[in-house]
This record gives C-alpha cells, structure tokens and sequence, in this order.
C-alpha cells in the first residue's frame, strides 16, 4: 500500500510524536526536522524505513531510525516499535 515510503508529517502523526498531522505539518514547515542529514521544510518529504531522522522538539532533539511505516495510528507500544532511537532523551 505504502510501496516502501510515506509522507513525513503522516510518519510523525503515526509514530505518536504529535498528536495531530496539522502540528507535525507545522514543526516540519519550521525546518525542525533532519533527514538523513539533510534539512526538510517539506511536510510531504518521503520517508521510508532505514532513514535517520532528526527532529529538534523543544529543548531536546531526537534522533531516531525509521524501521516501519505503519498502516494506521495505533496505540503507544505500536508507535514505538515504528522506530529505533540513536539517541535515547
């Protein structure tokens, strides 16, 4: 369904880290998130599994490796297995 990639903001809503794809639109339009490096702005960039994301949220930032896309936004223990964090806190 997938092929392999999804929408960045729609990643971000599914893995649990906003609570609604309007807010993880806006973080991404703020150049707060890094992939695989480079800085998006876009919240339709591509995200596929095995991508390094990096994302400033507040005073933290977290850096997380893409493993799945997920099918819907499910339950917290579902989130998380969506990725692997590099950098725990």
């Amino acid at each position: 369904r997938h092929h392999g990639a999804m929408r960045l903001d729609k990643w971000l809503w599914h893995a649990r880290f906003f609570k609604s794809r309007t807010l993880a639109t806006r973080h991404i339009e703020k150049s707060r998130c890094r992939l695989d490096g480079r800085v998006v702005n876009k919240p339709h960039a591509v995200v596929a599994p095995d991508m390094v994301l990096t994302i400033a949220l507040g005073p933290s930032v977290r850096v997380v490796r893409i493993l799945a896309l997920g099918d819907r936004r499910g339950p917290a223990p579902e989130a998380r297995a969506l990725y692997d964090e590099i950098n725990p806190g």
